[in-house]
């Protein structure tokens, strides 16, 4: 294999290869005029159930168990590998055209959030739910909320990429990223080793942002990779994973948007939708 050799300057004259060459580019903004559609209720949700739409649709469903009625909402779906993210109303919504995307209109003025953890923070400090307010346990929070955000690209975009999506298997990224996988899971192992839950022993969005990247790895759900990754070591992350998914409203939540057959739901517009 010859070694390949960066020239002075890139630039995109082809494709990158891979399942999701065909959305991939290197500019931003719209490439098509489309509106987004707005449902009934005051928070509309734009997403898709991948790990990172599932965090917001599992926080909305625990919020509505608890009994916030204002949490109700419409999730519209995205289909990404259709381009649906560069359209004109979701980029208004998120100029960085990824999934999910929320609009509060229960204002005089709608709020737009985007990036997953921003919108767990902003309905959490809304509904005043699973989010601890002790300054200490609010800190710990948050600090394990961020961690997911930087510690699952190396997971997904590193690892998932090259060891499931790239045009070809490539010892080093894979074995690069497969490492650095191993320890975020073994980072994890030892909090819960002596914590019931990623914060501390509440339940809080920490939990919620974690679970569909990490539990989904160890419950087998993502890229094949369990016996690779040899997720049977982390006994206190499978200990934890089961506990979140034995949860109604985070069964209830990582349906919604789903394109698969296992009893998902293409749109979600009211609780019977998912009964």
């Amino acid at each position: 294999m010859t070694d390949y050799v960066p020239p002075e300057v890139w630039t995109w004259d082809s494709e990158s290869g891979g399942t999701f060459a065909s959305i991939n580019r290197p500019i931003a903004g719209a490439t098509h005029e489309k509106a987004l559609p707005v449902g009934k209720h005051p928070l509309q949700l734009y997403s898709l159930a991948t790990p990172n739409g599932q965090k917001v649709t599992i926080l909305l469903e625990e919020l509505l168990a608890l009994g916030h009625k204002g949490a109700e909402y419409d999730a519209w779906l995205i289909k990404i590998g259709d381009g649906d993210q560069f359209g004109s109303g979701f980029v208004a919504v998120n100029p960085n055209s990824k999934i999910p995307a929320l609009m509060d209109h229960s204002g005089d003025t709608p709020i737009r959030v985007f990036e997953s953890g921003a919108i767990l923070q902003y309905l959490a400090q809304k509904f005043g739910a699973f989010l601890p307010t002790e300054p200490a346990a609010h800190a710990e929070c948050l600090s394990w909320l961020f961690w997911q955000m930087g510690s699952a690209p190396y997971l997904g975009g590193g690892f998932g990429h090259f060891y499931a999506y790239a045009p070809s298997k490539m010892e080093y990224p894979i074995n690069r990223f497969a490492m650095e996988t191993k320890r975020q899971l073994d980072v994890l192992d030892q909090r819960l080793a002596v914590s019931q839950y990623i914060a501390g022993d509440e339940y809080t969005i920490a939990d919620i942002a974690i679970w569909p990247w990490y539990g989904g790895l160890v419950k087998g759900r993502l890229y094949g990779a369990a016996q690779f990754l040899s997720v049977h070591e982390y006994k206190h992350v499978l200990r934890w994973a089961e506990a979140i998914e034995a949860r109604p409203a985070v069964q209830r939540g990582r349906r919604v948007n789903r394109t698969s057959a296992d009893e998902g739901v293409l749109e979600r517009h009211a609780a019977s939708d998912l009964d």
